[in-house]
């Protein structure tokens, strides 16, 4: 059983890989039913005083995709920054900063996951309200797939969905580095990484890129 939080002294001494390979095997629990069992009563108490997450995700706002349990985390393992189509804008970018930067987490992980309503929804070229200038943040994701993809260009069009998906985890990394300075000077200084995945709904299982 989980019963100890994760210590600033701890994640000092965890690399981005070690990040990464916890979060697969965390994963591989997930997809197997073998949750680890947690002490929240008592991880609760030890984190009152301070939190050193070992990663931070980003991911959609969909209900199926519980990121915690997906990769197996409890309670001050992993930040988690959520919008519809796990896109990345200022507020989402200085999130990471601060959770790489100044709380010394190792890993940021962009996670789409399929059959993304956001993704379908810019694919099809729906306008509503602000949903219009959400979607506009994965419209440079669609627009690049339809190169290699063929018609339809909907929502109807699994394979185009599915390209538009991972490319928008792609675009989506590409827009952090661009962002921010500071996340990519760590990255080119190996104190962080950064991966994208896509999230499989039936098996559970995250498909990276």
């Amino acid at each position: 059983m989980r019963k100890e939080i994760l210590t600033a002294e701890a994640q000092a001494q965890l690399s981005p890989a070690t990040v990464l390979e916890n979060l697969k095997a965390g994963n591989a629990n997930y997809t197997s039913d073998r949750l680890t069992a947690t002490d929240n009563s008592g991880l609760r108490a030890a984190c009152v005083s301070g939190q050193a997450p070992q990663a931070i995700v980003l991911s959609c706002i969909d209900s199926r995709v519980v990121v915690e349990e997906v990769f197996d985390q409890a309670l001050g393992d992993v930040f988690v920054a959520r919008v519809a189509g796990n896109f990345a804008n200022t507020d989402i970018v200085a999130s990471m900063e601060y959770a790489c930067k100044v709380a010394g987490s190792k890993l940021i992980v962009v996670l789409g996951h399929e059959g993304c309503g956001a993704v379908k929804a810019a694919c099809d070229g729906v306008t509503l309200g602000n949903i219009t200038a959400l979607l506009a943040n994965i419209q440079p994701a669609v627009d690049a797939v339809k190169t290699n993809v063929d018609a339809p260009y909907n929502s109807g069009n699994p394979a185009f969905v599915n390209a538009a998906i991972a490319q928008n985890v792609h675009h989506t990394i590409s827009e952090i580095k661009e962002m921010s300075t500071i996340l990519a000077e760590m990255e080119a200084a190996g104190e962080i990484a950064i991966k994208g995945g896509v999230y499989q709904l039936a098996s559970g299982a995250v498909q990276w890129l």
